[in-house]
């Protein structure tokens, strides 16, 4: 018999395999029922004329195919309201459930002095990860050279890149970090801002004795009450699933995989290297149980897979790492500050998408040219994680910096969602790593607790 917790497992894998199954389905069906060009008619309204011929032809099929991804998308919208619906309930969960448990554990540290302490092992380990990430990315694309290999069709140089660089500098970074309001930055759900509000916020309830207890009380009270709701949200998360991958299947369908086999293969390749080879390698160094790590967040993963987004994974990780053994106060601190510092799926994917676009284009990155870009990237993907498409917004700043064509992003878009799903599990991963190494400096123990 299935725990409770493997039955959930159970059912959103089902509920991946029949949105595949079903997106397939209506991909096909779809495409079958696109009306074909009429090459008769074609030649009756063009009198034979062949150039004209020629031109009416392709620009039917132009408009063929617009319709085409017209009505995909169109059918897709009305599987993708299902997971829409769940990842705002995820969202709703976020800004209090940060709140409180930071709140509560920054309380438990007790002084400035305790979390400097911990903030300093948690940036310093975010550093590290970082750079390894971002070198692992440029070593897989160099290596295996997927650009080149690949020859893909480049896009119209007149074509505009649907994402917009957007470079990261002193003046947003830190408008970014800290709040002008606490309840603008709730309502917004940005982890960042309210980290730093909670972290002032926890120090002050705690420093003030008596009159602060029935505050983190109440704290205390609304963690508990944050992780049950996440409880009962996570009984619709098949639900969010099945829209999620079949909203994605009907309008890509399933020859892209095919078609970008060999950048998924790589890529993904990479993120298993980086899983099961870096990280696990931090973890057998400091005697932690990677495995047993992993089965404690193989909900949160499995969850961040399926939508492409490590945010609804969020608040469940939080539940399943303090059962693995992690005190609150570690948690509570080095989990959401990893939501915008230690991204390493999405940090590994710069790196290797910036070559890769360069290497399409013929385009050669020395190795200084390669290093300075990992050394830039290590300031301005700091922050960015409150910005839509945050990899893809960063990448499109590196192509104008080094000169890379801007529509280049166009060769990416079509599997985006497929490599996002690879980045999502693995910032999962990262940042429960992340955790268990600052526990394991400040000497705990992390004795797990049942998972039942």
């Amino acid at each position: 018999m299935f725990s409770k917790k493997n039955r959930l497992i159970a059912i959103i894998i089902f509920s991946m395999v029949f949105g595949i199954l079903l997106g397939f389905s209506i991909n096909k069906s779809l495409t079958s029922n696109n009306p074909k060009i009429e090459q008769a008619y074609i030649k009756k309204i063009t009198q034979g004329n062949p150039e004209i011929e020629k031109q009416v032809s392709e620009e039917m099929a132009k408009i063929e195919i617009d319709n085409l991804k017209e009505a995909k998308k169109t059918v897709a919208g009305h599987y993708s309201i299902l997971s829409d619906i769940f990842l705002r309930m995820i969202k709703m969960i976020i800004a209090p459930l940060v709140l409180a448990v930071l709140v509560m554990g920054v309380a438990k540290v007790g002084d400035f002095s305790s979390v400097g302490r911990i903030g300093g092992k948690t940036i310093v380990y975010f550093t590290f990860a970082t750079l390894l990430a971002l070198s692992l990315g440029l070593i897989i694309v160099n290596i295996f050279e997927p650009g080149k290999v690949m020859a893909l069709e480049l896009p119209p140089a007149s074509t505009e890149a649907i994402v917009k660089s957007g470079g990261q500098n002193a003046k947003n970074f830190i408008a970014h970090v800290v709040p002008d309001s606490i309840i603008r930055v709730m309502a917004e759900n940005e982890i960042l801002p309210i980290v730093v509000f909670a972290l002032f916020f926890g120090i002050a309830a705690s420093s003030i004795g008596d009159q602060g207890k029935p505050m983190i009380k109440a704290m205390d009270s609304l963690s508990h009450i944050m992780f049950k709701v996440t409880n009962f949200v996570m009984n619709f998360a098949p639900i969010g699933v099945f829209g999620a991958i079949t909203a994605v299947v009907i309008q890509q369908g399933l020859d892209v995989l095919s078609g970008y086999a060999y950048l998924i293969g790589c890529f993904f390749g990479g993120l298993l290297f980086f899983i099961f080879g870096v990280l696990l390698f931090i973890c057998l160094v400091l005697r932690i149980k990677f495995f047993s790590l992993l089965s404690y967040v193989k909900e949160p993963i499995l969850l961040a897979f399926s939508t492409a987004s490590s945010e609804s994974a969020m608040p469940k990780t939080i539940e399943q790492l303090e059962k693995f053994g992690i005190s609150n106060r570690i948690v509570s601190f080095v989990l959401p500050l990893g939501y915008s510092f230690n991204l390493d799926g999405s940090i590994m994917y710069m790196t290797f998408a910036t070559v890769f676009i360069a290497q399409a284009y013929g385009i050669n990155m020395s190795t200084g040219d390669q290093v300075q870009m990992m050394l830039i990237l290590l300031i301005t993907s700091k922050g960015m994680a409150g910005v839509p498409r945050a990899s893809l917004v960063v990448i499109a700043g590196m192509l104008s910096m080094f000169n890379i064509p801007g529509e280049g992003l166009l060769l990416l878009l079509a599997v985006d969602q497929i490599l996002d799903m690879g980045r999502s599990a693995t910032n999962v991963i990262g940042n429960a790593v992340a955790s268990a190494v600052v526990a394991k400096w400040e000497g705990e123990k992390l004795t797990p607790r049942s998972q039942i």
